[in-house]
């Protein structure tokens, strides 16, 4: 009998949890420390403690049981995954979405909001710090599966698509691909602006890039002036005849703040329903445009001839975010994690 025979199907794990409740959660532990084992090694005890929420008796159980396993490695440098190790996660990661039922939740969030596609990751976010790489790396994944020889990709700025940069892997990538950053600076942290993110995707598909040099947030009498600068007005046409656009969800509240809105100005912000930003617009739960801020960059009209939009955003703090930027129709493919998708399912009321 090959080893594959040996792992049991899901439904013999769902049949052992209920004669033997604490499995579950046994499993889930053991899965989120190879999971942080692999994202972080290597890594020590009372580091995997204190990022897990744990003690560090239990850690060292638990690595104990690992290594007997043969699923870890361990030197004065910290644990590491072992071959086999990394095989054993892959499989499991393919029985955590089957136990999680998630391919039931994309399929309801995809009828709920009519997203073409919702590809949704285990884990939340907001309290799972490997949840962040997680996410990063399906998001990576699908845009290299998507990504053809020649096409234009835009990007937007922002935390989580520095994240989605970093975990792109250049091997296997497709030809020729330019990458152009749909938005200016905000004057924040230079690493997560557009450009910055425009570049490291190319270098990392092996492509070339765009640059948009210009805040994004500019007085409306200038507005004009600037866009119709021949450099920038060349590189938003660019954008504009992107195959493919990928961006962050942030919320109301974060993105205000990020632009600089003062105590006074965030609070009408939220007094008016602002709960999500996309495209320096702010919208309401049903998708409502609350505020258009005047910016550098591609407007949400834009986003209607791009043949395929992709929003990622994670964390259970972010699902009124990702309801209202889902509702307003300019999304096909979204990419959450499961703390947003079972918080959207019980905001919808969907069984």
């Amino acid at each position: 009998m090959s080893r594959e025979s040996e792992w049991p199907t899901v439904d013999n794990l769902i049949a052992l949890q209920q004669l033997v409740p604490e499995l579950g959660e046994v499993f889930e532990r053991r899965y989120n420390i190879l999971k942080m084992i692999k994202n972080e090694a290597p890594v020590g005890r009372r580091f995997m403690a204190a990022r897990l929420g744990s003690s560090e008796r239990v850690i060292r159980g638990e690595l104990d049981v690992l290594r007997e396993q043969g699923l870890i490695l361990t030197s004065s440098h910290g644990v590491r995954l072992s071959p086999q190790g990394e095989n054993v996660l892959m499989r499991l990661q393919t029985m955590v979405r089957e136990f999680q039922d998630f391919e039931y939740l994309e399929r309801k969030l995809s009828q709920a909001f009519g997203v073409g596609k919702m590809i949704i990751v285990p884990g939340d976010v907001d309290s799972n710090v490997s949840g962040k790489r997680d996410l990063a790396e399906a998001a990576a994944r699908y845009l290299k599966d998507v990504l053809k020889d020649g096409d234009i990709l835009a990007v937007s700025g922002g935390t989580t698509m520095a994240r989605v940069a970093e975990a792109i892997s250049g091997q296997d990538s497709p030809k020729d691909v330019t990458v152009v950053p749909v938005r200016g600076g905000l004057g924040e942290d230079a690493k997560i602006h557009a450009n910055s993110i425009a570049v490291t995707m190319a270098e990392r598909l092996r492509g070339t890039y765009h640059q948009l040099h210009a805040p994004e947030d500019v007085s409306p009498c200038y507005l004009e002036q600037i866009i119709n600068e021949p450099r920038i007005r060349q590189v938003i046409a660019l954008g504009r005849r992107a195959n493919v656009l990928i961006h962050g969800i942030g919320t109301a509240e974060q993105m205000a703040r990020r632009r600089g809105f003062d105590d006074t100005s965030l609070m009408e912000l939220i007094a008016d329903g602002a709960v999500g930003e996309a495209f320096g617009c702010y919208f309401d739960v049903h998708g409502n445009i609350v505020r258009n801020t005047a910016s550098v960059g591609l407007r949400l009209e834009d986003l209607e001839r791009i043949p395929l939009v992709i929003s990622v955003g994670g964390g259970r703090s972010k699902a009124w975010a990702v309801m209202s930027v889902l509702s307003r129709g300019y999304c096909d493919v979204c990419i959450t994690d499961e703390g947003v998708a079972r918080r959207l399912m019980s905001i919808k009321e969907i069984n």
